[in-house]
């Protein structure tokens, strides 16, 4: 009598120890051979409450909890918070804090893609670009240091403005930094855009359709692969602050990895752009609003002004009330759409605050983006979704 046997896929455990995991992502994958017929992301084990805490911290209090979601892309979700509030209160910002808020924003995006794409390149087999990036992105860290004093949770960026004006040495080192770091940009893209290998790694895997990538609720560089023109900086909420910065806004085709990893070479020269422009122009004035009610005054003030250090104390042990209501800001952060959603209550603490983390949205179509293809593609699209999982698991 014939016996027939039960063939059966394979479970592997994929991370969280793995390094090409990005730290703390556990999926369970379901193979047919090397084939991926399932992926199961199980996250969470970074987990810290961060909107729970929020809850309970003022409003000063609970700036510092942004740099520690995405911590590649620390002032971008500073800005957002920052702005969220001021959407809130209608706080008017200066000229000149908008544009120095502009030149931080679009280093960190040089900061972010930096990382992305050489940690990227390295999982999938080049060496050579992670170890240029990291000597750009060292000089950078110098910026962010010599700015707050901090490499990373910066602290920088402040609900009205800014904690405190760039001195001029720092605004002249960055323009001469701008100066060399294009040709670095065209030296990594030299080395890995023509590459037999890291072409065969990347071409027409991870491949999203514009309407599937819509419906998961992609954004950034996600979703302008596939074809969809859509950044916050031209369409959202950062209008006002980018119009007098015109910038193209690089698009893929084919929705795969390769177009991905293009079009953050090309955000870079981009970002070179910006801050190139918002350099030249900058005007002078004032860092912060005069709101002082709200905005803590400048520490020469306090020394002169006995009023000036008795608002400093309430704003800094007790905050300020914001009436109830409901709001929603997004930043084109380097990842895609960072957003804060704010529920007040008459308190000098958010009743509730959602964020709106792009890599969450992004990791949820892994399974889909990863179906049929080989294990070690799994690899090349978790590199490509440029996820960190601070904001994932908040």
């Amino acid at each position: 009598m014939l016996k027939f046997k039960e063939v059966k896929n394979f479970l592997l455990n994929f991370g969280p120890q793995h390094p090409a995991a990005h730290g703390v992502l556990r999926l369970i994958l379901e193979t047919d051979g090397e084939v991926i017929k399932k992926a199961d992301s199980h996250i969470g084990l970074l987990h810290r409450g961060t909107e729970k805490l929020l809850e309970n911290k003022i409003y000063t209090q609970g700036l510092p909890y942004f740099d520690r979601l995405d911590y590649v892309s620390m002032m971008a979700q500073e800005l957002t918070f920052s702005m969220s509030i001021e959407k809130v209160l209608g706080i008017t910002i200066p000229k000149r804090a908008m544009y120095l808020r502009v030149v931080f924003l679009e280093l960190t995006r040089i900061l972010n893609h930096l990382l992305a794409l050489t940690t990227h390149a390295l999982d999938v087999g080049a060496m050579t670009p992670f170890l240029w990036a990291f000597e750009e992105r060292e000089k950078l860290m110098e910026f962010y240091e010599r700015v707050s004093g901090a490499r990373l949770h910066a602290n920088f960026i402040r609900p009205g403005g800014l904690a405190w004006d760039c001195n001029s040495s720092l605004l002249y080192d960055i323009f001469n930094w701008l100066n060399n770091f294009e040709s670095h940009i065209f030296e990594l893209e030299n080395v890995l855009i023509h590459n037999r290998i890291f072409k065969q790694r990347l071409v027409n895997i991870g491949v999203m359709p514009a309407f599937k990538a819509f419906n998961w609720g992609y954004t950034g560089v996600m979703l302008r692969s596939t074809g969809i023109k859509w950044d916050l900086r031209k369409t959202g909420f950062l209008n006002n602050l980018y119009k007098d910065f015109l910038a193209k806004i690089p698009i893929g085709l084919r929705g795969d990895c390769y177009d991905r990893f293009l079009m953050r070479i090309q955000e870079m020269y981009e970002s070179c752009f910006i801050i190139r422009n918002a350099l030249e122009t900058l005007p002078e004035g004032n860092i912060m609003s005069t709101n002082s009610k709200i905005i803590v005054p400048p520490r020469r003030n306090m020394r002169m002004d006995m009023e000036a250090l008795i608002h400093h104390f309430k704003l800094c042990s007790e905050g300020y009330d914001i009436f109830k209501g409901q709001s929603y800001f997004a930043l084109e952060a380097p990842k895609g759409e960072f957003g804060v959603f704010l529920a007040t209550s008459n308190s000098n603490k958010p009743y509730r605050c959602y964020i709106r983390a792009p890599g969450f949205f992004h990791l949820q179509s892994l399974d889909e983006m990863s179906y049929s293809h080989m294990l070690a593609d799994l690899v090349t699209i978790i590199g490509t979704q440029d996820i960190v999982f601070g904001e994932v698991d908040r």
